[in-house]
């Protein structure tokens, strides 16, 4: 009898156990072919390059007992394989639980070939990895701030007192530089301690980091909330007044909180910062812009606490706006045509990085495939 043909797809970068599990279990079915994501369909997908390129992951695949082929795919998206699978002709087409999508089993299932989902089993007393994970867990973190930016700046918080909310993020992509996630105050800590944070109080830690970030002469200073947002694990809220340190730092680590932050706070991509641009060069700051800027960020804080999703969005959204008034380089046309094609499907928005740069950090009550998921550090 004639073995039936499997086909798997993915990138299959940083090759690791996880994958090895899954390309043993999708060869129980048949005769298995693996197509791998050419290295610019994987820059465009996840906006990272590999760390190995699309020959060097073919050797490595074609080296397992369990593969019997390994193709290139040519084409671009998330449906990259098409020219390959009418090629290749598979029975059975194998995805774990991350790579299924509906559109993915639409389109597979309308070939006549069948469709089985695996779930991330790993093999038997190994823990269970991911690429995910493995660069997550071997890189220093990032920080986003999802309301009140700007406050942590004495020639601002002096109009009027309040906090700035932030995530400590895992690096799960290549993020952009100049993109508004504390990139450079990352590379200062990099520099200090390597990879990894060391395991020190976090306010110590944040506060080393913060001076070296900010020596002496530095013409424009980095606020704390870079430092402590990458230093300190989970979602804080920053209190300042007049001062570049906080008086209050208030964090929580709630994994219920936490996880479903998880579940609704996505990235769009918009591309970095122009070299040279300076936000600071418009200014309009004044009390009533101040103070709506502040409430609108306690309203985040409070609304998360809250698990108010709608709320969330509509004081983030509100803590943009606030803060465009206040810089209105904050954004710019170009940045906003990129929201346009999602705005029926978000609740609110930001941008992570002033003048159009960076990412808009959008909150949604699912995650559309265009949208970038944060993971965000528990410790």
């Amino acid at each position: 009898m004639k073995a039936s043909k499997v086909m798997v797809s993915g990138c299959f970068d940083a090759l690791h156990p996880g994958h090895i599990a899954f390309l043993e279990s999708a060869a129980q079915f048949g005769e298995l072919y693996v197509c791998i994501g050419n290295d610019d369909n994987v820059m465009q997908l996840k906006n990272r390059s590999t760390y190995f390129n699309q020959e060097e992951r073919t050797y490595l695949l074609r080296a397992i007992r369990v593969v019997k082929e390994v193709k290139i795919s040519k084409g671009f998206g998330y449906l990259d394989f098409i020219e390959e699978l009418d090629e290749i002709k598979p029975d059975i087409f194998v995805v774990n639980e991350d790579g299924h999508s509906e559109e993915k089993r639409a389109f597979i299932e309308s070939k006549g070939v069948e469709y089985k989902i695996l779930r991330r089993t790993p093999k038997d007393g190994l823990p269970s990895r991911s690429t995910t994970q493995f660069i997550a867990e071997t890189e220093m973190p990032f920080r986003i701030d999802l309301a009140g930016g700007w406050l942590d700046q004495p020639f601002v918080s002096e109009y009027c007192a309040g906090p700035v909310i932030t995530i400590s993020i895992l690096p799960t992509v290549n993020f952009n530089l100049r993109s508004g996630m504390a990139s450079s105050t990352r590379n200062t800590a990099k520099s200090m301690w390597g990879k990894h944070l060391p395991t020190q109080d976090s306010e110590q830690l944040a506060k080393l980091l913060f001076a070296a970030d900010n020596p002496p002469g530095k013409k424009n200073v980095s606020g704390s909330q870079d430092a402590i947002g990458i230093v300190f694990p989970g979602l804080n809220k920053l209190d300042y007044a007049r001062e570049y340190w906080p008086l209050l730092i208030s964090s929580v680590v709630d994994e219920e909180i936490l996880s479903w932050l998880e579940l609704h706070l996505f990235l769009i991509p918009i591309g970095p910062r122009e070299d040279g641009f300076e936000v600071l060069d418009q200014m309009h700051l004044d009390s009533e812009g101040v103070m709506n800027l502040a409430i609108a960020a306690a309203e985040v804080w409070s609304c998360i606490l809250r698990k108010d999703l709608n709320g969330v969005g509509k004081a983030m959204t509100a803590s943009f706006r606030a803060q465009c008034q206040l810089f209105p380089l904050m954004t710019n046309s170009k940045a906003e045509a990129v929201l346009l094609p999602f705005e029926s499907n978000i609740l609110g928005y930001k941008i992570s990085g002033a003048g159009g740069g960076g990412y808009w950090v959008v909150v949604s009550e699912n995650k559309m495939e265009s949208f970038i998921p944060i993971k965000i550090r528990r410790r």
